[in-house]
């Protein structure tokens, strides 16, 4: 919700931005929405549909992240948490966190603390992240990861990271990949991602 909202936020005037939150981020049905906002019902569904189009011809593929943009740390770090997530390495994975990290996943009603509960969690439920692929996407100006499970075939999450004094503090795992995917420009297969990465050289 965080990431849909500061999407719209940046590119949207306010009548679409509020139509837009109201009707695909908290499922409010037209009728409703028109009337919070003292609109008819079809000047509603027409702001949102400027909204969505706005969003969709605005979601060119933004550049990878630049690392010369990151601390040497930062980067360090975040190379290190692709390599061991990539390979799925708990121990590696649990080393780059701090000992109060916390791991959520909206709009799944999960929240977690503490390097030991994340390593149970990937060790256990999380293990369905074996065989992931991630791809560097910008996130409110840092640094995230589009991820794909099924070895790339199949999108998933936006991942989150939040990071301090060179350990990880926190990861969100944002699922609603149909809509959050075309607004950070990422196709919907990693190997896609590839292909358009090679027709751009």
């Amino acid at each position: 919700m965080r990431l849909a909202f500061i999407a719209a936020l940046q590119r949207l005037p306010a009548r679409q931005r509020a139509v837009l939150i109201l009707r695909d981020v908290l499922a409010w049905s037209a009728a409703e929405t028109a009337e919070l906002l003292e609109l008819s019902v079809p000047a509603a569904n027409s702001a949102l549909q400027r909204a969505r189009a706005t969003l969709g011809a605005s979601a060119a593929r933004p550049a990878t992240p630049d690392p010369a943009a990151l601390g040497a740390d930062e980067q360090r770090l975040l190379d290190q948490y692709l390599d061991a997530f990539e390979r799925f390495d708990i121990d590696a994975l649990t080393g780059l966190l701090h000992e109060d990290a916390v791991l959520d996943m909206p709009p799944i009603q999960l929240w977690l603390r503490g390097a030991d509960e994340l390593r149970r969690w990937w060790q256990g439920t999380g293990c369905v992240c074996r065989g992931s692929r991630l791809l560097p996407v910008r996130v409110n100006g840092g640094v995230g990861f589009a991820q794909y499970h099924d070895g790339g075939a199949k999108p998933w999450s936006i991942q989150v990271l939040e990071t301090s004094s060179g350990r990880i503090e926190a990861i969100t795992y944002f699922l609603d990949t149909p809509r959050l995917f075309p607004l950070f420009g990422v196709a919907p297969t990693f190997a896609q991602n590839a292909a358009a990465d090679a027709a751009e050289r």
